[in-house]
């Protein structure tokens, strides 16, 4: 099934406890695709799959009237256990009976033995690449589509044997799939590692982004950031956005926020920003074409 929308602008993730706030401000749209202050959503389908009830209603009446992208949550596709081909069965269900534009996973595992409840950094070694980069194609050759992988948090890098920006690169053009941009995880490890930010966005192949993400963490200790997606979006981290438009392109941007929900308001504001930002750099890139 074709999507019924493609996602542009800036969207947000949709969470159970953000529907009751979102039917106050009018959502679902009663009719049509509106010019709105949410311009997509995203969902993990793993909250969703086998979801029937008000619930499942309540679902499809957001996706019938506004672009969705899936974000997975516990594909595992660096783990050491065989691919969960029901679970990408059931995913595919659910892109093809909501007309999903995307699916996303992240560049972790999660489970080996039974689920780990938590995103593990797969080490940085050719062997990896090779082993990552088949489970994405048998992904994709059973989802029918391309897909895009996530950059993750991590905070340990067992058994490195290269660089984690080398190691993302290869993976893409190995597995021949796109790219989940997040900004945020990217000022997250360059402070943890002690890496370049800058020199990180630079060198990720802007031709296979999708879309890119942006979300709030926690400062534990100076040095130590926390991905929690708890918090609004820090400067740091806009400079960094501003930054992947400008050198990488304008693409559709989802604010993440998983607890901790201000008023939407607040959260509506971030997304304000995000569309100045990208309004912004597509009026600069139209003036240098005139010449």
């Amino acid at each position: 099934m074709s999507p019924r929308y493609a996602p542009i602008g800036a969207g947000l993730g949709l969470r159970r406890a953000l529907l009751g706030p979102l039917a106050e401000h009018g959502y679902p749209a009663t009719t049509g695709m509106p010019a709105a202050a949410i311009d997509f959503f995203e969902i993990a389908p793993e909250n969703w799959i086998n979801v029937g009830g008000a619930l499942g209603r309540q679902l499809r009446s957001y996706t019938e009237r506004h672009a969705f992208v899936c974000h997975g949550l516990s594909l595992s596709l660096g783990g050491p256990e065989p691919l969960d081909e029901t679970l990408i069965a059931k995913i595919r269900r659910l892109l093809d009976t909501h007309g999903v534009a995307l699916y996303s996973e992240h560049l972790s595992y999660c489970s080996d033995d039974g689920h780990l409840y938590d995103l593990m950094p797969v080490p940085f070694t050719r062997a990896a690449v090779d082993w990552v980069a088949a489970r994405i194609r048998r992904t994709q050759d059973l989802l029918g589509r391309r897909i895009a992988v996530e950059n993750v948090s991590y905070y340990a890098a067992p058994g490195r044997e290269m660089d984690e920006v080398d190691f993302v690169r290869e993976i893409i053009a190995a597995a021949d799939c796109d790219l989940l941009l997040d900004i945020n995880n990217i000022h997250v490890n360059s402070v943890n590692h002690g890496y370049d930010a800058a020199a990180f966005l630079d060198a990720m192949p802007a031709e296979r982004i999708a879309y890119y993400h942006v979300a709030g963490h926690y400062d534990e200790e100076p040095g130590l950031k926390v991905d929690t997606h708890g918090a609004a979006v820090i400067d740091p981290v806009w400079s960094l956005l501003e930054r992947a438009y400008t050198h990488l392109g304008v693409r559709p941007t989802l604010l993440e926020r998983d607890f901790n929900f201000p008023p939407l308001t607040e959260l509506v504001a971030e997304l304000d920003h995000i569309r100045d930002l990208q309004g912004r750099h597509a009026d600069l890139k139209r003036h240098i074409a005139r010449g």
